[in-house]
């Protein structure tokens, strides 16, 4: 059988959830019957995915994009399809408005496009005019991960856009803490926050929630994984409220594993999200989740069974929900022990892989 070509396109290889998911996805495809390369928009600036790619020996393109418009892409991204010749050219995140005259030229056979996020904050206007065109006209099929994203989708585009679900997933052998720890006996409690300092993942609330929480339970530490730039901000509080022997800025890591099996809870109290990687990787390492019931947060943590869930923007709920845990060890570890259940069984990269694949195959065959 001769393989089929993919091309994914994104901005770059950042850390973010979109740029960690192509990674993953990377790792497994199945190469006995796909070709797979990636386009890189902006230049290499040293971020530890583009380590990974050099280690693997991944075929990817940067085209050494300028900030902001830079209708250069466009025929660059014409010139890497007619090196690469893809089947299936497969965006992310705003490409789609550089991408959308390269494939037309090029007559690329099957068009997809991952919406990464809830539709109203994946792009800003422009890009939704992009996308617009391309999914009404049936250019390009939307791929969503969560059903509440598709709801998105379907409201802001139109109800009629064929848009199948596939959930993210992670690499859950990666996160599975083989080492069993009972803390039945503990006091001390680590919450453990991974994401970037924007706010979407409102760290200033959380800065709120844990001095409310810590005011009745002392022993509780905060660790902040990520970087961005609100982070200056949010260590300016930190200091203002006394916590830096209490609350630890970490940056940008590569032993995020190691992080959540030294954590004993995982928490996200974000205002919008799609899928966060983030959550799935703090249940495979079989932690409770506190998170906002927000996106498609409600599909993958199940309240009260594998983590517990709050209202966005209530800093004495969350408090709460940090005692209750805290104060809980039986109930952080059969919380744990669910949520590990439900990434195992439902959110593997591998799963995630062969559902892409599939949809390959199915568009390709409905373009003979």
């Amino acid at each position: 059988m001769n393989k089929k070509k993919v091309l994914h396109i994104i901005p770059n290889f950042g850390l973010g959830g979109a740029e960690r998911l192509l990674m993953n996805l990377l790792e497994a495809f199945d190469y006995k019957r796909f070709e797979v390369a990636a386009v890189s928009l902006y230049p290499e600036s040293g971020t530890i995915l583009e380590k990974k790619i050099r280690e693997k020996c991944y075929k990817v393109y940067f085209l050494n994009k300028h900030r902001g418009p830079d209708l250069r892409m466009i025929p660059r991204l014409y010139r890497v399809m007619k090196d690469f010749r893809p089947d299936v050219v497969h965006t992310h995140r705003y490409v789609l408005r550089y991408t959308l005259l390269a494939t037309l030229f090029y007559r690329v056979p099957v068009q997809i496009h991952t919406v990464h996020n809830i539709a109203q904050k994946e792009v800003e206007w422009m890009g939704k005019v992009f996308h617009w065109f391309a999914f009404r006209l049936g250019a390009v099929v939307p791929v969503s991960i969560s059903q509440e994203v598709a709801n998105t989708i379907k409201a802001l585009y139109g109800c009629n856009i064929y848009t199948p679900v596939i959930y993210n997933g992670i690499p859950n052998c990666y996160f599975i803490d083989k080492r069993f720890q009972d803390d039945t006996e503990k006091k001390d409690i680590i919450l453990l926050h991974i994401g970037r300092f924007q706010p979407q993942k409102n760290h200033l609330l959380l800065i709120k929630a844990y001095e409310i929480a810590k005011k009745e339970y002392p022993s509780i530490s905060l660790w902040l994984v990520g970087d961005g730039p609100l982070r200056g901000r949010v260590e300016k509080l930190v200091k203002e409220k006394g916590f830096e022997r209490n609350v630890k800025f970490l940056g940008v890591r590569e032993d995020v594993a190691k992080l959540l099996s030294e954590a004993d809870v995982f928490i996200l109290p974000s205002d919008w999200e799609g899928v966060p990687l983030s959550i799935l990787e703090a249940m495979a390492a079989s932690k409770p989740v506190i998170a906002t019931s927000v996106g498609g947060v409600p599909e993958l943590v199940e309240n009260g069974v594998s983590g517990i869930l709050v209202p966005p923007g209530n800093p004495e709920a969350l408090a709460k929900a940090i005692l209750h845990l805290a104060n809980d060890p039986d109930l952080r570890q059969r919380m744990g022990k669910a949520g590990q259940k439900i990434a195992i069984e439902r959110f593997d990269i591998s799963r995630t892989a062969r559902e892409y694949e599939a949809l390959y195959l199915e568009l390709l065959r409905g373009r003979k």
